[in-house]
């Protein structure tokens, strides 16, 4: 008996290990856009799934960023609906402007589909990222002068979301699109260079498949996952050392100036990031100049007044602490430099 094409049985394969952990009975949402690698794993979920005793329903996000996005959402629902997918519906959203196009889109197509999976009871929802679209985050990441956790690039898995399909050639799930017999949609905006991640796309990779030969894709999503395994550990170390830093501070996102400065610079940028967020810094805002402007209130403290932080805070060195405020309320009297 002929088996499937060899890039369908990947693909199928890479969401069968993707699912396997989930109990029998459980729904899995395929986020799908209507391009090719979303709909390769559309396909392979509607074919996965039902043999594995789940349910396997599809989202699709309606931007409303370009003209006939409702009826292309429309159509993408009945492509879904037909490889058996069940629910299968689409959502519009309202993209902001805060963030930068790309940015604002992201959030407002993640808070739907957190909407949609409570809302339909999902286990997990799955995404479409393939190995050259981490090689194109890690490039991009490496660009803004991110640090190591950034730099990891995305996840197989966290928390009910799951990229299948994360360490697969983008031209191998095309192939298993199209072998699917699969229509896939061609989104104008990934060939636009007013966009960051189009340029890395169209012209960043390119050259330097062509500068250091080819293997480039694969060569930094490796690297991206061995930065995860060292961001993990230092991750662990963070939650560990955190008591200690926050114990006698007397406030839930203060920490002791003496105790952070024993720690390594890796360890203490980490507790302070985690504390600016718990203060009400967005974590999307808050970037490594940020941190380090933080961590000088700790290694290198001169009197400073305060640090300017996004979300309206200001962190502060005060009586021995590192504090955070309402940058309206003022940062109050500082130490004096030692």
């Amino acid at each position: 008996m002929t088996g499937p094409p060899p890039a369908v049985a990947a693909v199928r394969s890479a969401v069968r290990g993707a699912l396997s952990g989930l109990d029998a009975g459980s729904l899995v949402l395929v986020a799908c856009s209507g391009g090719a690698d979303s709909l390769a794993l559309a396909g392979a979920t509607a074919f996965a799934a039902p043999r594995m005793g789940l349910r396997a329903g599809g989202v699709t996000v309606d931007h409303g960023l370009q003209e006939g996005s409702t009826e292309r959402a429309a159509e993408v629902v009945a492509t879904m609906r037909g490889l058996g997918l069940d629910p299968a519906e689409s959502v519009a959203v309202r993209v902001g402007a805060e963030g930068g196009p790309e940015g604002a889109a992201r959030r407002a197509r993640f808070t739907a589909l957190d909407e949609a999976a409570r809302r339909l009871g999902a286990a997990a929802v799955l995404l479409g990222h393939t190995r050259d679209d981490q090689a194109e985050t890690v490039l991009l990441r490496l660009a803004r002068g991110s640090g190591g956790r950034s730099l990891s690039g995305m996840p197989a898995r966290s928390g009910r979301y799951l990229r299948p399909l994360l360490a697969a050639p983008r031209a191998q799930v095309h192939t298993a699109c199209a072998d699917m017999g699969l229509k896939a949609w061609s989104d104008p905006h990934n060939s636009d260079p007013a966009y960051a991640r189009s340029r890395v796309r169209t012209d960043a990779l390119p050259v330097l498949e062509r500068t250091l030969g080819p293997g480039i894709a694969e060569a930094l999503a490796r690297t991206a996952d061995l930065l995860r395994d060292d961001a993990e550990a230092l991750d662990a170390w963070t939650r560990a050392a955190e008591a200690g830093v926050r114990e006698g501070a007397g406030a839930d996102t203060a920490l002791d100036a003496a105790s952070l400065a024993e720690l390594p610079r890796a360890v203490r940028t980490r507790l302070l990031r985690r504390a600016a967020v718990a203060a009400g810094a967005p974590a999307g805002s808050l970037f490594a100049v940020h941190v380090a402007e933080l961590d000088r209130l700790v290694s290198d403290w001169r009197g400073q007044a305060h640090v300017d932080l996004p979300g309206g805070i200001r962190g502060v060195r005060r009586q021995g602490r590192i504090a955070f405020d309402p940058a309206a309320g003022g940062g109050g009297h500082g130490d004096r430099p030692s």
